[in-house]
């Protein structure tokens, strides 16, 4: 791992990347950057059209270029939109730009924090949004693990204890997270 203050977090949508991704750059005084919300910034079109006209490779594509973007920060905590593991350069790319955390959450935190949700378009349209959540999850896990240096258990407690309980532990290496399995 590269020492750095530079920070992605990946996971599941609904796994609190975008809420602790916050919480920790605050605690850590460095920047913060969604990566989905600069796609949208840069399109002006939200996410589920750029799906709609583009498909999901076009939008893989805008997330690939934002991505080569934000890798080249400092001082920066990034959230990571919960696909980005599936093109292995972008696996690659964060992996050697930065320090990767891979907040895990399990399958019924998925589901009740996006239950209401209708602005994620591979659940908009979904029958069962809990099989939809969990076929995703079985198949990116493992991605996650790959690129991440850190796995940690999210979910329990809020985004703020979250974010202190990460920035206690980057700002001391002598004492790592749980380290991936």
């Amino acid at each position: 791992m590269k020492p750095s203050n530079l920070f992605f977090l990946i996971g599941m949508m609904g796994s609190g990347k975008t809420t602790v991704g916050r919480a920790l750059a605050t605690r850590l005084g460095l920047e913060f950057v969604d990566a989905d919300e600069q796609v949208v910034s840069r399109s002006g079109v939200p996410i589920a059209t750029i799906f709609d006209i583009e498909g999901e490779a076009g939008f893989r594509r805008r997330e690939r270029l934002v991505l080569e973007e934000l890798a080249r920060r400092e001082r920066t905590v990034v959230a990571t939109g919960g696909g980005a593991v599936l093109d292995p350069g972008n696996r690659q790319l964060i992996r050697e730009a930065g320090t990767v955390i891979y907040l895990r959450v399990s399958l019924d935190h998925l589901c009740r924090r996006t239950a209401r949700d209708t602005s994620r378009p591979l659940l908009a349209k979904a029958r069962d949004r809990r099989a939809t959540l969990e076929s995703l999850l079985c198949a990116r896990d493992p991605l996650y693990r790959e690129a991440a240096h850190f796995v940690v258990e999210g979910g329990a407690g809020s985004a703020a204890d979250l974010g202190e309980r990460l920035a206690a532990m980057l700002a001391t290496p002598a004492q790592p997270l749980e380290q991936r399995a």
